[in-house]
């Protein structure tokens, strides 16, 4: 019997029992996971060794980093790369939508196609390749940014320019397994930028969908809308079901800058949140201060809310590295160190016990935000966040299952994901929660949880 590695509650402690139920199922989990467009990429691939190898390993290593398992690929437009904008493979319009196109492949991409190469190496395998915006020539105000929509003409040319991009990355070894077209089609930006509502999204997907069946891609599934909000997100995905494309696309997305994760966005298909950040928050390393918008506490309470309450089987945080003082990024890195805020760590409690194909399982008891996962080995995942201020003791226990071993895993104000030791008696799993923390429980035996 293991002795916690935290310090003992004392024997008038009551143990609250959490009971998982194999029988009831929700979504399938995809995975978590970051973005590095934009050139952030750049940071990693410019960071000097040993750092960059360590960098490389907190982001994708499921045994001591976060294990993130999606990496979402910004597809560039622009023609060049001030202001760290996206270059696109197509700088120059071939002069009509039918002409030849002269792609141009840098074998970089601005550091996205190495740090993906690298991830690869680590056992990620799903890779989204995001447009923000067709190539300026494609639209109908002639620029990449400030907005303005796609061409009718030049559908056919967009769907070839964003096959044309996957090529080069699978052909590099980089496996792409989805492909959006369209990023927060709700809003002017003035970077690359792309309006549509879903009538105009369905008519594209029906250009793009046959594309990719006809170049041999017919396992990269159509993600749809990259919305600011679930709302707005909603109300373009009715319109895209309206227009006959539901069919064609694998993944209904949103953002949550405008309006929170809320209720499953499809009953078809996964939802997956795939942008958000605490943009404007001084950076901060805190877990829990004051339940600031940039502390760790706070993004796993996010993460949980989408988890639970929006059914989302992924959750991407917006960017994984970059500069600045925000706490738009999860580790903070200049051109040679970096600094990891909590919020990795929240995310990596996920990240690093529910592995793609999990399946999450309904649970009883506690007040605690609690999720249980059925993972493809037969290990069943319990992340426990107790934002009380007193430590608290929990059983855990899955109905009609023993589990013969466990582990556990805590993150708070002075730990990242340290393991813990937990006790098994009889079937049933014992562990100590500090008060203000995240713990998670993953749990093993000879059979698999029916």
């Amino acid at each position: 019997m293991a002795v916690l590695a935290i310090p003992q509650l004392g024997p008038r402690q009551s143990t609250t029992k959490i009971t998982v139920d194999p029988t009831k199922k929700y979504q399938t989990m995809d995975g978590f996971g970051i973005s590095e467009a934009f050139q952030r990429a750049n940071l990693i691939v410019n960071m000097p060794e040993p750092k960059r190898t360590a960098l490389v390993d907190l982001l994708f290593n499921s045994t001591s980093g976060a294990g993130f398992t999606i990496l979402r690929n910004g597809l560039g437009s622009s023609v060049d790369s001030r202001s760290d904008w996206m270059n696109t493979i197509l700088p120059k319009s071939p002069g009509s939508a039918t002409a030849t196109p002269q792609y141009v492949w840098d074998g970089k991409d601005s550091g996205q196609f190495w740090v993906s190469q690298q991830a690869v190496k680590y056992g990620v395998k799903t890779f989204y390749s995001n447009a923000w915006s067709a190539p300026g020539f494609m639209k109908s105000n002639g620029n990449d940014a400030n907005g303005g929509t796609l061409l009718d003409a030049w559908r056919p040319a967009y769907a070839a320019y964003l096959i044309q991009y996957m090529k080069y990355y699978i052909d590099g070894g980089v496996p792409i397994t989805h492909v959006g077209f369209l990023n927060e089609p709700d809003f002017t930006a003035s970077y690359a930028s792309m309006l549509s509502n879903g009538a105009q999204a369905a008519a594209f997907i029906k250009v793009l969908r046959p594309a990719l069946d006809a170049a041999n891609m017919s396992n990269i599934g159509i993600v749809c809308c990259e919305s600011t909000g679930w709302s707005q997100a909603q109300t373009i995905y009715s319109g895209l079901k309206s227009a006959g494309a539901d069919s064609m696309i694998s993944v209904v997305s949103s953002h949550e800058y405008t309006s929170r994760a809320s209720g499953s966005l499809s009953s078809t298909h996964h939802s997956w949140q795939t942008e958000y950040s605490d943009l404007n928050g001084g950076w901060t390393t805190s877990w829990y201060s004051s339940g600031g918008s940039g502390e760790g506490m706070t993004w796993a309470n996010t993460f949980y809310t989408a988890i639970t309450n929006a059914n989302v089987s992924a959750y991407i945080y917006w960017v994984g590295t970059q500069g600045g003082s925000t706490n738009e990024k999860l580790i903070q890195a200049d051109a040679t160190s970096y600094t990891v805020s909590k919020r990795l760590w929240a995310l990596a409690q996920y990240s690093r016990t529910v592995r793609p194909g999990a399946v999450r399982l309904g649970t009883t008891g506690g007040s605690f935000k609690t999720t249980a996962f059925k993972n493809v080995d037969g290990s069943v995942a319990v992340n426990i966040i107790n934002t009380g201020t007193s430590a608290a003791s929990v059983s855990i226990e899955v109905t009609g299952w023993k589990a013969t071993d466990a582990v556990g895993w805590l993150t708070n104000d002075k730990n990242d994901m340290t393991k813990t030791d937990v006790t098994v008696a009889d079937g049933v799993v014992t562990g100590s929660i500090p008060g203000r923390a995240m713990f998670s429980f993953v749990l093993t035996g000879p059979e698999t949880p029916k």
